[in-house]
């Protein structure tokens, strides 16, 4: 008979005993931590405290900056406890908390560079509409969807998972995540599989579909202004991977140099 329980600890496994080296580790871990708190938090208070900044893009930029700052803090503070542990054991309720924000984090990072080449997408193809197109409200609904919609996602995923009985407590990884915690289950947990399968589908291939949209909109505007019959069809291809691939991960940091520069001028 398998014996089923409710689990009150998990035990992370992917750890391994590194001696002397994990003061190292501890360290170099801290330091990237520190290093994503304060980059984050100086973009968000120059957002904030210039008007000049308060537009669309920025405000989006300032999102997902909240975002960086949210999934950092439910990875990293865990991790460097678990660091310095000789025991890497997790209690329950802190290990779901984990398992929230750090599947929360991704989806909203997905949702807000979508958002992001959307705002970019209405900029350069209704320059002259722009303004009555992107209003307040309009900017408040997509980053409150941004947020709400994987938060909802995640309730209810955790909703289903947290009451099962698991006849194992180890994760074989460095940090919680809904997967490793529900392959723990006894009972038959295809419907959490399914729910989580088109969650997170629905999560990254909606968002890459908007962003493979906008981006292939933009191009095509930029190839009616020039000529392109004389560029090489090899250099035509890596243009187009280049504006439907890097550039949605480009944005954040070009939209911080380009309010730097404001400031500058200012």
């Amino acid at each position: 008979m398998i014996n089923s329980t409710q689990v009150s600890y998990f035990t992370l496994a992917a750890y391994f005993d590194t001696g002397m080296f994990k003061y190292l580790y501890f360290i170099v871990v801290m330091c990237l931590y520190i290093s994503i708190i304060c980059a984050n938090l100086l973009l968000i208070v120059v957002i904030c405290r210039n008007r000049s900044l308060h537009e669309p893009m920025y405000l989006f930029l300032c999102s997902l900056c909240v975002s960086e700052l949210y999934g950092s803090t439910g990875l990293f503070p865990l991790l460097l406890v678990q660091i310095l542990s000789d025991v890497h054991t997790v209690p329950a309720p802190l290990c779901f908390l984990q398992i929230f924000c750090v599947h929360t984090y991704g989806a909203v990072e997905y949702l807000n560079l979508a958002v992001m080449s959307y705002d970019r997408y209405l900029a350069i193809c209704f320059p002259l509409q722009y303004n009555t197109l992107m209003t307040s409200d309009r900017i408040a609904v997509l980053i409150a969807v941004t947020w709400i919609c994987p938060c909802f996602a995640m309730v209810v995923l955790l909703s289903l998972s947290s009451p099962l009985q698991l006849c194992g407590s180890v994760i074989n990884k460095v940090y919680c995540d809904t997967h490793s915690a529900v392959k723990l289950a006894c009972s038959n947990t295809d419907g959490i599989n399914i729910y989580g399968l088109i969650a997170t589908f629905g999560t990254i291939f909606g968002s890459l579909i908007l962003i493979l949209y906008t981006y292939t909109r933009i191009l095509e505007i930029l190839q009616s202004r020039f000529n392109m019959n004389n560029v090489p069809n090899t250099l035509r291809i890596f243009l187009s991977l280049y504006f439907l691939t890097c550039q949605p991960l480009f944005n954040p940091v070009m939209y911080g140099l380009k309010f730097s520069k404001i400031l500058l001028v200012e």
